[in-house]
């Protein structure tokens, strides 16, 4: 009798749940499991995987892992990223190295990056197919030279090549590391990727690990700030580190990039004024719509003055929800903030590894898109949870009904407007900018109880390792 690990039930609700993109995604990370099978749907593989006993809860999370569905690893297997990752560093992988790396290039190669990609395997696959290619995603074409037998888990130096000929560095150094990194044996006829440091530590449970969960809420007032723990000898890389300075760098001139996407348009020159003011580089973007926005957030996190900066700044104006901005179209369900963040992280952007990353959001909230509570006090977590898992992440967002655009249209956000100018104080620009960020959250509920037809929620969260000030440190450790 077979065995099912999971529920059909969860396995019917992850299905339903995932796009094509990401089912299409599925099928390749999970190719190598069911050899014998014709290429399924994704139904039919997760049917396959569960009646071969193949699909256990620690596989089921690793495939959502890699799909990055973090929202459904909490929702349907009540569990988090920083568990999963935890479960991943300590026991056998159910998916090849090679099939996650080709996962990640697949995500970091745009529109652009891709026509080049496939240009450039005009010698080794002829004019008919180069045709056929424009029409594929980049999984795909691996899938193709797979057949070809131009690629393989052993051989990536066509890949390799093509990444840096298209000037992509970046990936062909993950490239570089897997062949480090994932050694294959074989057993038998079937690959088995084994690391040295999977084979060394000892299992683990999928329960979340000491010193990530979070210990609590600082509260102030109506507000609230929830830092979440991170072990502070393990920063993004993973390397440890002797002691932790006491204070962020910050003596770049310019201080580093800030990017200013305004799609309301009453903020623009406030915004751009403060932030040149306090030694950012801005690149203003006004009135971007959904189909440009990711494009001009890869443009941004490549670039290379990045290197020499100290940090980075982001401020978003949008309509939007609470997790979604709609930019200038209005488009449902919108674009992930957490995509917008993702750009940033240290994974993503090299350049900005171990550095202070700012966000200060401005939403303004349609009808049919509230969160059931207006306070983050009177909240539930998953609002809280969606935001910054990464170290060195600042976030700071601000929630008002959109009504209030057409009762005032022409008006700045009370929100932006008391940001600047707490942080153009001299005095205050002194403290520590998580102080400043307290004063600020004070100064917006107090507006709510004299305005309350206007109520703004906010939303602070950070995962700082050090304190962070934006003006010139004698103190500072290096």
């Amino acid at each position: 009798m077979t065995v099912c690990k999971v529920p059909a039930a969860i396995l019917y609700q992850i299905e339903q749940e995932l796009d094509k993109d990401e089912k299409d995604t599925m099928l390749f990370l999970c190719q190598d499991l069911v050899p014998d099978l014709p290429p399924p749907d994704a139904r039919k593989l997760l049917v396959a995987l569960n009646e071969r006993e193949m699909l256990t809860a620690c596989g089921l999370a690793e495939l959502l892992y890699r799909m990055k569905r973090f929202d459904l690893l909490k929702k349907v297997l009540g569990t988090g990223r920083a568990a999963v990752e935890t479960s991943l560093a300590r026991n056998p992988q159910m998916l090849s190295p090679y099939r996650v790396l080709m996962t990640e290039i697949s995500e970091d190669l745009d529109k652009e990056d891709l026509e080049s990609f496939v240009f450039l395997l005009l010698d080794h696959s002829g004019m008919s197919y180069l045709k056929k290619a424009k029409e594929k995603s980049f999984l795909g074409i691996i899938t193709d030279l797979e057949k070809l037998d131009l690629v393989s888990p052993n051989q990536l130096d066509l890949i390799e090549n093509c990444l840096l000929n298209i000037h992509r560095k970046d990936l062909a150094k993950k490239i570089q590391k897997y062949r480090v990194e994932a050694p294959v044996h074989t057993i038998g006829s079937a690959p088995v990727y084994i690391s040295v440091l999977q084979a060394s530590l000892p299992e683990l449970s999928l329960a979340d690990p000491p010193g990530i969960v979070n210990k609590g809420k600082l509260l102030n007032g109506s507000g609230a700030i929830q830092k979440e723990q991170i072990p502070v000898s393990v920063p993004e890389t993973g390397t440890a580190l002797p002691q932790v300075p006491e204070q962020y760098r910050m003596q770049s001139r310019p201080l580093g990039i800030c990017l200013i996407i305004d799609c309301i348009g009453n903020d623009t020159g406030m915004l751009v004024e403060a932030f040149n003011a306090l030694h950012f580089e801005v690149h203003c973007y006004p009135f971007l719509n959904m189909n440009s926005l990711p494009h001009k957030l890869c443009e941004v996190a490549r670039l290379k003055q990045h290197k020499v900066y100290d940090c980075f700044a982001c401020v978003l104006v949008s309509r939007g929800s609470h997790q979604d901005i709609f930019c200038t179209d209005r488009l449902l369900p919108g674009y992930p903030l957490e995509k917008v963040k993702r750009f940033f992280t240290g994974d993503k952007c090299a350049a900005l590894l171990g550095k202070p990353k700012l966000f200060f959001i401005q939403n303004y909230v349609e009808p049919g898109h509230h969160q059931e509570h207006s306070s983050l006090v009177e909240a539930d977590g998953d609002l809280v949870s969606a935001i910054p898992q990464v170290a060195d992440i600042l976030w700071s967002q601000c929630m008002v009904d959109a009504s209030a655009l057409e009762r005032s249209p022409g008006s700045s956000s009370y929100y932006l407007s008391t940001l600047t100018e707490l942080l153009l104080d001299p005095r205050k620009r002194k403290l520590p900018l998580l102080d400043i960020l307290l004063e600020l959250n004070d100064r917006v509920y107090g507006r709510n109880r004299e305005q309350p037809a206007e109520h703004h929620s906010l939303l602070l969260k950070h995962t700082l390792r050090k304190k962070l000030f934006l003006s010139r440190s004698e103190k500072l450790i290096k």
